[in-house]
């Protein structure tokens, strides 16, 4: 069973580089929850944070009850027994073979014998593809065998906490679809807490419980799936459609007359990138047929019920849609709408949004520090109200809004 990893206030710094600040998230008990933003906003060293590789000039992480910021070299070490940890380039020892990275774990923390690692190390080889490479050394395989055995390392002592950066990276499409497979497998069998750090769109839409990202040097959001797949939030909606059109840019900066020539260029028929046919929510990928049943995605959605009320109208729809259809998936009966008049298309103060807040107000300047971008749907307004928080402010995985800059 996974552990929760709560960040509260975290800020990190570079010399005067600020590279995040006041972050507050919690990773929900044996879940799969993704970190997604431009290249740059710190995502890698948010995950080395996790595990005190880095330390944060402000905040707290708290780890199954312990605060690494405030905790002991001794309790830091045994902390680290609960992370299985895939980083980005694979970060194998050059002299050692795949066989004897991938026992590393076992030697350095357990008194296991031999025969036992042998077992371990072959059948965890195994299951990334490994087998009959184990004796090569880390220079003399590929790019993504050198990922995939960084994974196989990572798995050796069956972790409660299991933080991926960049599954794809140096993974053709093909590999990199059964690297989520496998990961959601290992999140079915021992329900352990995982954190994806990716770029890959599809990755991001079909394989996490809950998505957050940095932009900015804010977490925008973090929430369930189904929210962030249903924002009308400027930077969420262009990352996960891949387009030119919103608030990213080649320098993560663009001013108003960059983006109002995009929009006429697109206006025009201009092909400004982005995925087609994403709109909305698409199906979550399952565990392998004959594996148990992911205990986190009755979790997640019982989460997501409790909150759909504060949601868009627009989303409440999507959300319920795709709520019914995996419950007829599931051969159970769709559950009722979790929002009251949605199937009439009423809106009341108690369902806790009114139009008023989607149609009139817009992003501000004040929003990310720069212009408006013209979002007229979603608004800073009903984020603060209704408890999912406005881009720039944190917020925990259950919706609620953290309590504002620190320091």
């Amino acid at each position: 069973m996974g552990v929760e990893v709560s960040v509260e206030g975290l800020t990190k710094s570079f010399g005067v580089q600020k590279i995040w600040q006041d972050v507050t998230m919690t990773l929900p008990t044996g879940e799969v929850s993704a970190l997604l933003g431009p290249s740059g906003t710190g995502k890698s060293v948010f995950l080395k944070s996790l595990i005190g590789l880095l330390r944060p000039e402000e905040g707290s992480i708290v780890v199954d009850g312990t605060d690494i910021m405030e905790c002991s070299s001794k309790e830091l070490y045994e902390i680290r027994k609960l992370f299985g940890v895939l980083f980005q380039d694979g970060a194998l020892f050059g002299s050692m073979n795949l066989y004897d990275n991938t026992a590393f774990p076992l030697r350095e923390h357990t008194k296991k014998k031999e025969d036992e690692i042998r077992r371990i190390v072959m059948d965890k080889l195994e299951l990334v593809g490994l087998t009959g490479a184990e004796n090569k050394l880390p220079g003399e395989i590929s790019g993504g065998m050198r990922k995939r055995a960084g994974l196989a390392r990572a798995l050796v002592l069956d972790p409660e906490i299991i933080l991926v950066d960049e599954p794809d990276s140096g993974l053709d499409p093909v590999r990199t679809t059964y690297i989520s497979q496998l990961l959601l497998n290992i999140n079915a069998q021992i329900d352990a807490t995982m954190l994806i750090v990716t770029h890959n769109i599809n990755l991001a839409r079909t394989v996490p419980d809950n998505i957050g990202m940095l932009f900015r040097k804010n977490l925008v959001m973090f929430g369930p799936r189904e929210v962030l797949l249903t924002s009308d939030e400027p930077a969420v909606k262009q990352f996960l459609n891949g387009t030119m059109i919103g608030p990213i840019g080649m320098s993560e900066e663009k001013d108003e007359a960059q983006m109002r020539q995009e929009q006429a260029l697109s206006d025009a028929g201009h092909n400004l990138g982005g995925v087609e046919d994403v709109e909305g929510i698409m199906p979550q990928m399952d565990p392998t047929p004959g594996m148990p049943r992911r205990q986190a995605v009755d979790r997640r959605r019982e989460r997501v019920r409790s909150i759909m009320h504060t949601l868009p109208e627009h989303a409440q729809h999507a959300i319920q849609e795709s709520l019914d259809e995996a419950e007829r998936e599931d051969g159970g009966r769709p559950q009722q709408p979790a929002y009251a008049g949605a199937q009439h298309g009423e809106q009341t103060d108690q369902q806790g949004y009114s139009q008023q807040d989607y149609s009139q107000q817009g992003y501000s300047q004040q929003d990310y520090g720069q212009q408006d971008y013209g979002q007229q749907d979603t608004t800073r307004q009903n984020y603060s109200q209704q408890g999912w928080s406005e881009p720039g402010q944190d917020q925990n995985y259950d919706g609620s809004p953290s309590s504002g800059p620190r320091g």
